[in-house]
């Protein structure tokens, strides 16, 4: 007891009175915060509690792991999967699932197809010149797909890149309709190059080979660069009014101007700055001269003043007889 009466007890004597002895290693006294006051009489208990150290923490949960490993069955499963992954990876790099995308769709693919978002059906409209099959096969569209992770975007590119396509729309139709509309390439022109000869279209797109005769009706241009040129050379061939039926082909040269081949063999040399003011002068020639039809070989039409003829060996002896006997008639 202190003057006053008053009995002193430690802190320690406290907690320990408070607390079962087995629970005291969970709590540690305060740090000192002045002596420990009585009010009215009663003793104030002051603790706090201390959390648990970081090596206990640690050492809990590795007791805690090693419990969970050594239960039955666990180390088995953990066999399995880790073959299992071994196994799959294995069968990726050695192409099985790529075999398998191929046979039977990607996964996700697979399950929605299950689910009822398979393509059953794909109607396709605008085609004439090339099958459904050949559009299919262009389009890459295959059983194993799904509509709702089919590419719409990918298979209208994938239709464009055929040379008869001209434009295409893929509408998918829930739950399982795709529908494809395309545009063909018209035949247009045939277009010689290097000796052979092609079907092109108005913009001058290769569509085919010339196969068959069916097109041989078409206007027929030779030379690099010619069937770019389409419009141009229509222009001409509606300049030429009656004359136009006998041209035979329109020759590109060096890219920069056209030469005109008549039917009769004739080679018409257009300028390269007025094609259409030549095309006109060849037709003042025809109505008044009848140019065409004489024995020659070539009209060079490239300048503006003048126009230069060249004669068949034919003209040649029958202008040097007519000039040898004009000139014998005159002396």
């Amino acid at each position: 007891m202190d003057g006053r009466r008053r009995i002193l007890r430690s802190i320690r004597g406290v907690v320990a009175a408070a607390f079962p002895l087995q629970q005291q290693a969970h709590y540690s006294t305060p740090t000192p915060m002045g002596p420990v006051s009585a009010y009215h009489g009663a003793s104030a208990r002051h603790y706090t509690t201390a959390a648990p150290s970081v090596t206990t923490s640690r050492r809990n949960r590795r007791r805690r792991l090693v419990a969970l490993m050594t239960r039955p069955g666990v180390g088995l499963v953990a066999s399995l999967t880790l073959f299992s992954l071994v196994g799959l990876a294995g069968w990726t790099q050695n192409g099985g699932y790529d075999a398998f995308v191929e046979s039977n769709g990607q996964p996700w693919d697979i399950a929605a197809r299950f689910i009822g978002f398979d393509i059953a059906a794909v109607t396709m409209t605008g085609q004439s010149r090339v099958s459904e099959k050949e559009l299919l096969e262009a389009a890459k569209i295959g059983a194993g797909q799904s509509l709702p992770f089919l590419d719409p975007t990918a298979v209208r590119e994938h239709l464009l890149a055929l040379p008869l396509v001209k434009s295409a729309r893929v509408m998918k139709l829930y739950p399982n309709r795709l529908v494809v509309t395309i545009e063909e390439r018209e035949p247009y022109a045939l277009w010689q190059r290097e000796g052979q000869v092609f079907v092109v279209s108005e913009d001058g797109v290769t569509i085919d080979d010339l196969r068959t005769d069916a097109y041989l009706t078409l206007p027929f241009v030779v030379g690099e660069g010619a069937q770019k040129r389409l419009p141009e050379y229509m222009a001409l061939l509606k300049s030429a009014g009656d004359l136009a039926n006998r041209v035979r082909a329109g020759v590109r040269v060096a890219d920069r101007r056209w030469d005109l081949d008549m039917t009769n063999g004739v080679k018409v040399r257009l300028s390269e700055q007025d094609p259409v003011g030549s095309v006109q002068t060849l037709l003042r020639l025809q109505h008044d001269a009848r140019i065409l039809d004489k024995d020659i070989i070539s009209i060079d039409l490239r300048s503006r003043d003048r126009v230069a003829v060249r004669l068949t060996e034919e003209g040649v002896v029958s202008h040097e007889a007519f000039f040898h006997k004009s000139h014998k008639s005159g002396g």
